[in-house]
This record gives C-alpha cells, structure tokens and sequence, in this order.
C-alpha cells in the first residue's frame, strides 16, 4: 500500500499591529499562539502553514498597495483579514479627515475579500477590533475621540463581513464580554497607549478566535 497524501493548507492573517502583535514579545501573540495551537491539534493528518504579513501602522489602502505579494501570490485557503485602527485613526495634518474614509475603508475591505476569493481563499475571517481606553482627548480638528471613530469602522466591518458571506471575528464584543464577566478591566487588556494588546488582550483574541480557525481547518481541509 502506498502512503497516504498528506494534505497542505496555507493560513494567512492579513492585517496591521493588532496581528503583527506590536509591544509584546513573539510568543504571546495570539497569532503565534494560534498557528501553534493549529499545528498540534492536525498535524497527525493536515501539513498548515500559518504566515502573518501584517504590517504595524497599515491603512487599508496600503494593505491593497501589497495584497499582490503578501496575499495573492501566496493563494492561501483560509484568510482572516482586520484593519480599521489606522484607517479611523485622524492626523493634524489630514484637517479633520480620517486616514481612510468610511466609505473607503467600506470598499477596501470588500477588496481585500473579493481578491483573496479570486486567488483561491475558500474561508475568509473579518475580524473587528477591539476597544480602546482613548474616549476622552478628541481627535485634532473633530468633536469626536478615537474610541467612537474605533467603534464605527466595526461596524462597518460587520456590514462587509455579512454582504460577502465572510465570517465575521468579533473582537469587540469578546472584550465586552471578558469585562462584563469580571476577568479584566479595559485597561488590563491593553498596553500603557491605550491601543495596542497586553499579554492579557492577546489571551482574549486566541481564546475568541482559535474556535474560529478550527472550525475554518474543519471546513477546508475536505475540501483541497
């Protein structure tokens, strides 16, 4: 009998800082985390390549200026894409214009999906981001803070996740809930800027999405 053909699956997170793990140290990032995690529970029968070409201060914009390489080129089966942090965020020197508009970062996103589709992604994860403590100092030029402009690009994740039957990761609402069950406080989940994941956030984001991605590898892997 010959050897039986050992199946390759290649998973991509396709992001900014959130999932390049900006501030901590490599193996308490929840990507990192994940792949581990991924490898251990299918390597008896699955060969998964886990990259993370995520690149820290990245607007959506930019992301579509690289997806060639960085994405495409790679033709992964499973996707999980999130941006939104950069692309809210608001310069003195943009007048009160975000990085990326809305309606920009709307289309961006459904982009992102549409092409990773195109180049052979069979499951796609939209992720959301997750909230911050900056709700007070306004951003120059606006009457509104960071966290509300925070809170309208996920939703808009949201709406881009359900018009392109992508799955939608949810990290907002997995903070909200380790809050409201009394495992952290906001700022516990985030480093001293405000912004970016302490170890304690990136335990939230493996332990929200690892379920995500197994159930991703279950799909898939049938399938190539």
């Amino acid at each position: 009998m010959g050897l039986a053909v050992r199946k390759n699956l290649r998973i991509f997170f396709f992001g900014d800082s959130i999932c390049f793990g900006q501030g901590v140290s490599p193996q308490h990032i929840w990507v990192c985390r994940i792949a581990a995690a991924l490898e251990a529970r299918f390597q008896e029968r699955i060969d998964i390549l886990v990259q993370n070409p995520s690149v820290n201060g990245n607007t959506t914009r930019q992301a579509l200026e690289r997806i060639a390489y960085d994405l495409q080129s790679h033709a992964p089966q499973i996707v999980l894409t999130q941006f939104g942090m950069n692309d809210c965020n608001g310069w003195e020197t943009d007048r009160g214009r975000p990085r990326v508009s809305r309606e920009g970062f709307r289309a961006n996103v459904a982009e992102i999906v549409d092409r990773a589709r195109v180049f052979g992604a069979k499951h796609i994860i939209v992720g959301t981001n997750h909230p911050t403590t900056r709700t007070s100092e306004l951003l120059p030029n606006v009457d509104f803070t960071y966290e509300s402009a925070n809170r309208s690009y996920n939703e808009v994740s949201r709406e881009v996740a359900a018009s392109k039957s992508a799955v939608l990761a949810d990290a907002e609402q997995a903070f909200h809930k380790a809050v409201e069950t009394g495992r952290a406080h906001y700022a516990d989940l985030l480093l001293d800027d405000q912004l970016h994941l302490s170890k304690a956030g990136h335990d939230v984001y493996f332990e929200s999405r690892l379920p995500l991605l197994i159930d991703a590898v279950e799909i898939v892997s049938p399938q190539i």
